[in-house]
Parts: C-alpha cells; structure tokens; sequence
C-alpha cells in the first residue's frame, strides 16, 4: 500500500480509502444503538457521531477562539520551517486555519476531527484541541498491542509476549464484544505486514498521522509501540497508538503474523472495539447533552469574583503550580492496565511511594538505586519532594554508590518539581535550577500584565509576583515584564516575546535542598523510551546539558534517530486557563480577547519557553539532542523493569 508523503495528505487518503467500510448512519438513533455498552464496534460510534450535523456557528466560534488563542503561542513562527530534524512539522498555521474556515462539512465530526487532526499535526503536546463531543472519553482498542523487539541481532515488530496476560486484565465483556476472536494465541508473533505494507513503515505512517505530542518522529516512533509505565501509583502498561488510538477508524486492521513457535504465514483481521469511558447516556440528545454541550468547566472564571478555582486542566492558579504536561487518553484511570505480575521487579521498593509516581528500588547488585519517576504530576505537591527525599535516602542508607533514573512515559507535569529533583540531585551550589523563560509579547498579553500591576492581582500565572528577575529576586507586583518587548527574526517573522525572566520555585520547596550533590553526578545516568514530556523534558535537558549526565533511549526504528527528550515547552495553559487570566483582567470584552466557547472542548496552548542553557538564543525545544546511548529492547527488556535496569546499569556505570 502506497501512502503520499505529507502526513496531511497520508491521513486523508488512509480515511478515504476506510470510509467505504463504514455503514452510514440509519433512520434510527445511531447513539441509542451503543448507548449503555462499555465496548462497541467503531463504525457503530462513528454514526453516533456523524448523526450530528454541521453548524456553522459552532465552527466559528471555535475557530475564533483558535484564532486569537493562537496569538499567545510561543511558537508559532517556529512552524512555518521546522529546523531539522524536526521539518516533518512545518506548518502555516494561519492559513491551515483559513483552510478550515473555508470549508464546508458534512457533520460536526468531519469540522472537529480536521481541526484536531491539524493541531495534533503540529506534535506539540502542549497544543491541542480537544473537543469534549469525541475525544478523551474513548479509546479504539487493539486486543494486539505491538512492540519492537531484536531477536537474534535483527530488530523487527511482533504482538507484544505478554499480550494474554495484559489484556486479561480488561473485563469480560471486552472479550465477548470480540465475537469468538482468540487473541491470546497472537502473543508474541512476529508481524510481518500491517495492512499490507512492511511493519516499520506502518509504524511511521502511525508516528506521522496519530501519535502527535512530540516533535521528534523517532518519539512519536516509541509511541506507537506498547511499553510500560506508572499509573495509579503502581506499575502499568500502555496499550500504544496503534493498538489505542483515539478514534474509530478501524473496524478490523489486517496483519500477516508467524505465530510463536512457528514458521508459517498467516494473515489475521484483528477486530477494534472502542471503549466508553464517558457519561451515561441513553440516545442522540443526551449524549450531546452530557459530552458535547458546553459545560460549567468549559471556559474561565473572574478570579476576582470567585477566588481561585481548579479549571478544566485541573491546574490551580497558584504560582507554585504551573505545569507543562500532555494529556492522553490512555492516562484516564479507566484505561490503566497494571502490568502483568510476571513482569514487576522482584526486589521490593524502598521508601518514597506516596505521592503515586515514584517507585524506588535497590537492584541485585546492591550498588545500583532505582528511582522510576513516572509523572510529575503527583496526587499531592509536597509528597513528590518528601518522596525523593526518601528514596535518596533509602539509597545511601544501603550503600548504594550509583543512581538509575528511569523516565518511560513520563508526561511531565508541575514545572517546579522538575526543577526540584533537578536541584536535589545537582546541590544547591548550582544556584538557580531552570531556564531563561519568557512569555509572548502580544498586545492582549501586555493589556493583561498592566491590568495585574493596576489590580495587584497575586493569583494569576501573569501577576509579576511568579516570576523573578535574574538575580533571583521575586518581581514586585506592579513590574510590567512584558515592556519592552524582546524582539527577534524567526522564519522570516518578527517573533514578540516578553522580558525574560527566571521560575520562583524555591519558594515552593518544602524540604532542604542538600549543598553538594548526593551521588556524584557522574554517577546519576537517565533511561527511557523518549516519550518523556515538557517537565520530563526540562528536567532531563537540565541534567544533560548542564551537568553531561548520560542518558539512553530503548526502542524506536533501527537506523533511525531518537532524541532523549520529548516536546520541552516551559509550562502549559489550558482554554480555560487562559480565558480565566482575560477576564480576571477585565478584558473579555476586548476585540483581541476571544469568546467564550460555545461548546465543550479544550484548546490547550504552550504559553511559556525554555530557552536553552547551552545556546540562549534558541528554545531548547528545537535544539536537536540525540541520545548518545540507543538500546534495543529484547524479549528480555522490553516489559521487564528490572530487567532493563540490570543492563542498562552495566552499560552506563
């Protein structure tokens, strides 16, 4: 199968060739069909969906409040020519937007799902439109999850081994939903077409059309590929962006397998069945009415007439909680899988469990400490610091001379914790932890930074009292850092940017930060698949750049390139982050402010850079930084933590 170049036109023409296989929808209420199922067959949702018809006014709304919202994102000019090795996500966005404005659709889907399948093109996982209608209450599952393995010195893709036991793990029904289907007998074949094409180059035509949320292909290569993580506090794994996409475009995927312990050729349709994760609902109206009408979460509040609230993103406006994170459907507890017993380490962890996103272990060897950061993002802020504090402590009690730090599918999270366990590690001879940060320097944002010194607002993330000046003082409330502008020439554009200025998170630190470092940084090393997200980023970046600590990436495409972070932004707003920052301001009613959303979605938006340590004129999310250490994942490592951990130590210590 031939798919065109551009990833735009790949994924048109892969739906083109699909539709054909979807029934359209019936005289009946197509929702009321696979209303109270929890696992339905995708083209029976997609005429749920495409029951809904276009509505002018709805698309303008929403493309006006991408237009303007749009206006605040740092790297817009940055998109019109992506610098290698990142040109695969060159983009006008403005006239991508005119494009979409000019066009006439069938359904509301059809609108959402172009505009969406832009933005997610932009592999930016801090921008991203997601509209409430279709995304983030479902996910198509494979019952064929893959991943990419090297047996015998080749590497090549095959049904991940532990697929029976993961997906055993998924209720009854989801197996009867299946008709018959016998996946538990697809465990560990090797994949030797998908769809009818070589396996790596679907693997790439997913990376380029689904995965999004990284710049770098190879990331988005590792992404689509099943592989472990924390989740609800424990060990767990993803089911990958082929084997869980967001949306129905599958019915059944054809795959020719050589099953284990055999050598013969068998092609194999493997059915998909979406999963349900949102409101009950019963027909059309309240479907619409419990995921699509706009909600009382949907836009942003006057923190002036109602104080501080956690919005859509779940972000409080406090200064000491700014995040940089992506969202993923496959995060959402209903769909963390735990990994299968057989493959947890079988030392026991150490202290420093609590906050739900550290698990800390002293391997075999007695010399090597484990620290598996899987977020940032802990249930609670002060726990992810005493945590650390813990695990170092565990280490050094036992003897440990050596420090693992394991960052698979980590999707970042609160900014100040990044550099928290940045300085922890590095000593706080090292003075300020982070980056050079700015924000855009558009009019509305210089209105919103006057409207908070007039007001000596405290409470929003633009209040000068977030950020400090280069010496580390915090700024007064009344300090306008957006004048004067930082004016500088990217891709031909004059790209407008605040003051620069530094993160206040030592404010927010809640334990002493050591004086020297409490391993020799030499013996501090990073592992993970790269899809390590903004936080994850800035903090992995931190310790390359500044300090030269080795990190290694597993996985991805033989004879290709992966970097060892993923998309590094400085901190993200959600839709109603920002349209809470305007109106606290008193400017909603300004013609460059925009509307309120008229349905329920979320547009999320990078708001801050990180500008880079080693080269200040250039964001580090465009400086390219391969790993310098790539391992593949064997059918020893692949889901096997420990395992992992034992060689990737021998490698790096």
């Amino acid at each position: 199968m031939f798919f065109p170049r551009s990833p735009y036109a790949r994924l048109l023409a892969f739906l083109s060739l699909i539709s054909s296989t979807f029934a359209a929808p019936s005289a009946s209420d197509p929702c009321a069909k696979i209303a109270g199922q929890t696992f339905s067959v995708p083209s029976d949702v997609l005429a749920c969906w495409k029951s809904f018809p276009f509505n002018e006014t709805i698309r303008d709304n929403v493309l006006e409040v991408h237009q303007k919202v749009f206006n605040f994102y740092t790297f817009e000019d940055y998109y019109l020519n992506s610098p290698p090795p990142f040109q695969e996500s060159t983009t006008n966005i403005r006239a991508e937007l005119a494009r979409i404005q000019g066009t006439k659709y069938a359904t509301d889907y059809d609108f959402n799902r172009d505009l969406y399948n832009f933005v997610t093109g932009l592999n930016d996982g801090h921008t991203r439109w997601f509209p409430g209608c279709y995304t983030l209450i479902w996910q198509n599952i494979l019952p064929a999850p893959i991943v990419t393995l090297e047996v015998n010195g080749i590497q090549g893709v095959f049904i991940a081994p532990d697929s029976a036991e993961f997906l055993a793990q998924f209720p009854p029904s989801f197996a009867a939903s299946l008709n018959g289907f016998d996946f538990n007998r697809l465990a560990g074949a090797q994949i030797v077409e998908i769809q009818g094409t070589d396996p790596f180059n679907y693997v790439d035509f997913i990376a380029s059309t689904v995965s999004g949320n990284y710049l770098d292909h190879g990331v988005r290569v590792n992404s689509v590929f099943s592989s472990y993580r924390i989740a609800g506090g424990t060990l767990s794994q993803r089911l990958g962006d082929l084997a869980g996409p967001p949306f129905p475009d599958l019915d059944t995927i054809e795959m020719k397998v050589i099953l284990a312990n055999t050598t013969k050729i068998q092609t194999v349709n493997i059915p998909y069945r979406m999963d349900y994760l949102g409101p009950a609902f019963t027909d059309k109206n309240s479907y619409w009415a419990a995921n699509c009408a706009v909600q009382s979460d949907t836009n942003g509040v006057d923190f002036n007439a109602v104080g501080p609230t956690k919005n859509q993103g779940g972000a409080p406006a406090s200064k000491s909680h700014a995040k940089g994170n992506i969202i993923t459907v496959d995060s959402k507890p209903g769909n963390a899988l735990n990994l299968p017993p057989p493959f947890f380490p079988t030392v026991p962890p150490v202290d420093g469990t609590t906050s739900g996103v550290i698990l800390s272990y002293i391997l075999p060897d007695g010399k090597t400490g484990v620290m598996f950061v899987g977020s940032f993002e802990p249930n609670d802020f002060n726990a992810f610091q005493t945590d650390v504090v813990a695990s170092i402590n565990a280490f050094q009690a036992k003897g440990v001379t050596r420090v693992l730090i394991d960052l698979h599918n980590n999707g970042g999270g609160f900014v100040c914790l990044g550099l928290f366990l940045h300085q922890y590690l590095a000593g706080s001879k090292i003075g300020y932890p982070g980056f050079e940060t700015s924000v855009r320097g558009n009019q509305l944002a210089i209105e919103i930074v006057k409207a908070n010194n007039a007001m000596q607002i405290t409470d929003t993330f633009y209040s000068p009292v977030n950020w400090a000046f280069f010496n580390d003082t915090v700024m007064p409330v009344t300090h306008n850092y957006e004048f004067p502008v930082e004016t500088t020439k990217v891709n031909g554009q004059f790209d407008i940017n605040s003051q620069r200025f530094h993160d206040t998170c030592s404010e927010s630190f809640v334990v002493p930060i050591p004086e020297n470092p409490p391993f020799p940084l030499g013996k501090v090393a990073l592992v993970g698949n790269g899809n390590c997200a903004s936080t994850c980023s800035l903090f992995t970046t931190l310790m390359v750049e500044r300090h030269g600590t080795k990190a290694a990436v597993f996985g991805g495409k033989p004879g290709e390139q992966v970097e060892y972070k993923g998309m590094a932004g400085n901190q993200v707003l959600e839709w109603a982050d920002l349209d809470s920052e305007v109106k606290t301001a008193h400017l909603k009613s300004d013609p460059l402010a925009a509307p309120d959303l008229v349905i329920n979605g979320n547009f999320r938006h990078n708001w801050r850079i990180a500008w880079s340590f080693l080269d200040e004129s250039r964001p580090i999310a465009y400086v390219s930084e391969p790993a310098k250490f790539r391992f593949a994942y064997t059918k020893d490592t692949y889901n096997n933590p420990q395992n992992l951990w034992t060689f990737a130590a021998k490698q790096l210590f």
